[in-house]
């Protein structure tokens, strides 16, 4: 797969450093330090119920297993992309590879389930840094080479992370019927060597962007601060919402406050330039959009999966090969539309297939046919295909230059809030085991959150813009940027300086 994508990405413009192209030489380990953290999401589907059994802990404390990487997750990525925007990729890819590697050997290690629960909170941690060194990497071979980085760039990172993403039940499948459960943890370790060598051999040491070479004083700490303890207390009501723990989001409103506060009040340099962010209309729909989205995406992954084992009596390893018509179909989806420009078409599309998928788990039965599954499967594979990657290169577009770590990492902040949220809707709807009823009241679920995302999309008119200056062949052709019909290639000229200023950090 690497070679593959290393090829597409050269197809459109990728070189080995040279000054007018892509330094292909960084996709590797963009592309494995970016699938640490989807590897981890997803291989740990197929691994609850064996855990459960291990550990004689039922669904409501496995669930852990799956909240506490998110947790982590959420907090860390703004966080460490805040800090790769100020110091460059380089120690912090680093730095996150070497505590993934570590909290694979915790995690083989676990006598109990509390320290596997601590050993996916190191590797949420761990994982934080290679998606936002990613996206900081191709805007600043952008700076250097003076033009946009190609599409195939971003198209190959969006396709590793959708390849990963939707193969790791599989994979999952795979080690434990090698391995047990505990392989499905010491995979980490091969890949955080391979991720440290990478590193350390291809990553560049000069900071690619510093923000005027203030270091550790351009820090807003007390924001990152708040902004974690706002996260914390909100997610951990999401985890388990009662009303018992009313206290919670009373707490989150109030550190919300004060965090909103403080970074309003900081006269440069916060952490979440609030000002900015609330005037970027489409940046904001866009976050809105992953949070539906992965609401929908992990409910399944989690949900249907924990379903297939325990309401249709699969094995892990069967489970997993289930599962392998939706890798084949996103896999295929991305690699046909990825290099296309448009955005909103992506989401519309993936928005059709992603109501009609949650409608085919209405059908679903403890002995129903296996050719229901491939169908379920399939239809589910094009919104995997097309969703994320739009999502992806529409922060691209739409984040300030100097602050596309922090904008990626809020990225998955939301993606990992919506993942949250299909957790405690899992635990809700499958509170002992996972049946073929509590399946059907799931999938009514999935069917309202994903008319919701195609709604948001609908209404949102901005995203027929985005994109127009970086499609290929580049915004000084505009007869080769729109394809599809010689309507919308007269039409780009007047597009593309409207699309000039969002990508430079300007409020749409």
């Amino acid at each position: 797969m690497a070679p593959h994508l290393t090829r597409l990405a050269h197809r459109t413009g990728a070189g080995a450093g040279n000054k007018g192209s892509f330094d292909r030489r960084l996709l590797p380990p963009m592309m494995l330090g970016s699938v640490l953290n989807p590897v981890n999401s997803s291989i740990i589907s197929v691994s609850l119920v064996p855990i459960g059994a291990a550990f004689g802990a039922p669904p409501a404390q496995t669930a852990w297993l799956i909240s506490a990487l998110y947790l982590a997750t959420a907090i860390g990525q703004p966080v460490v992309g805040r800090l790769i925007d100020l110091h460059g990729p380089r120690r912090l890819f680093l730095a996150g590879t070497a505590l993934t590697g570590v909290a694979g050997l915790v995690g083989v290690l676990a006598p109990n389930l509390g320290v596997l629960i601590a050993a996916r909170v190191l590797l949420g941690f761990g994982t934080c840094a290679g998606y936002p060194a990613a996206m900081n990497l191709i805007r600043s071979e952008a700076a250097r080479t003076g033009r946009d980085s190609p599409a195939g760039v971003l198209t190959a990172l969006a396709v590793t992370n959708q390849t990963v993403a939707v193969i790791g039940p599989s994979l999952g499948g795979l080690l434990i019927g090698l391995g047990g459960w505990r392989a499905t943890l010491a995979v980490n370790i091969p890949l955080a060597l391979a991720g440290l060598l990478l590193g350390a051999l291809r990553l560049p040491r000069t900071p690619p962007a510093r923000e005027g070479g203030r270091g550790a004083a351009a820090l807003d700490l007390p924001g990152m601060a708040l902004f974690s303890a706002t996260l914390v207390s909100l997610l951990l009501f999401l985890m388990d919402p009662r009303l018992a723990h009313w206290w919670l989001p009373v707490l989150t409103a109030v550190l919300a406050a004060a965090f909103a506060r403080r970074e309003l009040r900081l006269p440069e340099d916060p952490f979440i330039d609030l000002r900015v962010l609330a005037g970027n209309g489409p940046l904001l729909a866009t976050y809105g959009r992953a949070l539906l989205g992965y609401v929908v995406s992990y409910a399944f992954l989690y949900g249907y999966t924990q379903w297939l084992e325990e309401g249709r009596g699969l094995s892990a390893s069967q489970t997993g090969l289930a599962q392998l018509p939706l890798f084949a179909t996103a896999i295929a989806v991305s690699a046909a539309f990825g290099r296309r420009a448009e955005i909103r078409r992506k989401l519309l599309v993936g928005g059709v297939f992603q109501v009609a998928a949650c409608a085919l788990l209405l059908f679903l039965g403890a002995g129903g046919t296996v050719w229901l599954l491939v169908a379920v499967a399939v239809v589910f594979g094009v919104p995997q295909g097309l969703n994320s990657l739009a999502l992806q290169n529409a922060v691209y577009h739409q984040a300030q230059p100097e602050r596309i770590g922090s904008s990626a990492g809020l990225l998955r902040t939301f993606g990992y809030l919506g993942a949250i949220v299909a957790s405690a809707a899992n635990g809700v709807f499958f509170p002992h085991r996972a049946d073929t009823a509590g399946m059907h009241h799931l999938a009514w679920f999935l069917v309202a959150v994903s008319v919701a995302f195609l709604v948001v999309t609908v209404a949102d008119r901005s995203l027929a813009r985005i994109g127009v200056p970086s499609a290929p062949p580049g915004p000084p052709a505009p007869a080769a940027s729109a394809p599809d019909s010689a309507s919308a290639a007269s039409a780009s000229d007047a597009d593309a300086d409207a699309d000039a200023d969002p990508p430079k950090g300007a409020t749409p």
